[in-house]
């Protein structure tokens, strides 16, 4: 018998084994589905239809006219490639911050130092308390990060959280891999970054996306201390497009091109624009949070 004809046979043998509670279970997950996938498919839909068919049918499964007069009205303004610059910068310098602090952090915590209880019981007290919005503000100005890209970066350089869950995972490996790299020699910074990281790549992967996730979508650190327009991030940048869409003087520039500024589909491709990228990235880093959930495994 063939191998195609092995397959088909096999799958059909799964489908007669299905029993009702089974297919309870399929429903409900394909509803789940629906329901977490639908409000992505709106976003989309609304950005793509003009005012006047999102008025008359609002509840929509396809559109029946497709129009792109609010990614036009969202990339006319030069200031969102400003904005993606900034975010950029932000994203990719501030992730390789954060992710270089947390694992060297969570590292040093996996070894017998003394104060060591006293100095991780400060640092996961910040968890819970701070100094407050107004020292916050004094600082960075002190420090001369205002109107300064930097100021969305420095700042929140650990998550408390993330740091604490990879020093388990590092303490969760075999000691015998770093007693026997110093054995032969190996420094600390060999056995961090040339055998720890190596077997932990699945949630370092996990926590650099997270780490990415936060910084693309950072503005209230922008909404605090950016002054110049041109340093502003994205998401500050379609904020301001959204905010402007009803005033006169914006219209008056689309009446050259007769497009009416249609508020809802703005703000939905404003959305789109902003998911866009970290929906790209994300089913290449999938395989690493499937990988992720067997981590802890590996008794020491």
């Amino acid at each position: 018998m063939t191998q195609p004809k092995v397959l088909a046979r096999q799958r059909a043998n799964r489908i007669r084994r299905l029993n009702g509670v089974d297919v309870a279970i399929l429903a409900f997950l394909f509803s789940f589905f629906i329901i977490v996938l639908y409000p992505f498919y709106n976003a989309v839909l609304v950005s793509l239809v003009s005012q006047a068919d999102y008025i008359r049918e609002r509840f929509m499964l396809y559109p029946k006219r497709i129009t792109i007069e609010s990614y036009f009205i969202v990339f006319m303004n030069g200031t969102i490639f400003d904005g993606l610059k900034v975010t950029t910068i932000v994203t990719l310098v501030g992730t390789a911050y954060s992710m270089l602090l947390t694992v060297t952090l969570a590292y040093a915590f996996t070894k017998k130092f003394h104060g060591k209880r006293f100095f991780l019981a400060m640092i996961i007290f910040t968890m819970y308390f701070s100094g407050g919005l107004i020292p916050f503000y004094l600082l960075i100005k002190d420090l001369g990060l205002v109107d300064n890209i930097f100021s969305m970066i420095l700042p929140a350089g650990i998550s408390i959280m993330y740091m604490t869950v990879l020093r388990r995972q590092f303490e969760s490996l075999p000691a015998e891999l770093e007693e026997s790299a110093k054995i032969d020699g190996a420094s600390e910074y060999t056995i961090l970054f040339r055998i720890i990281l190596p077997l932990s790549i699945p949630i370092i992967v996990t926590f650099a996306l997270y780490y990415a996730v936060d910084r693309w979508n950072e503005w209230f650190n922008g909404m605090l201390f950016i002054r110049s327009f041109d340093k502003r991030p994205l998401q500050l940048v379609l904020r301001g497009i959204i905010q402007t869409t009803g005033n006169q003087l914006y219209t008056s520039d689309l009446m050259m091109y007769e497009i009416v500024p249609f508020s809802d589909g703005i703000k939905m491709a404003c959305v789109v624009v902003t998911m866009t990228p970290i929906i790209i990235v994300y089913p290449f880093l999938q395989k690493y949070f499937v990988s992720g959930l067997t981590i802890g495994a590996v008794k020491g």
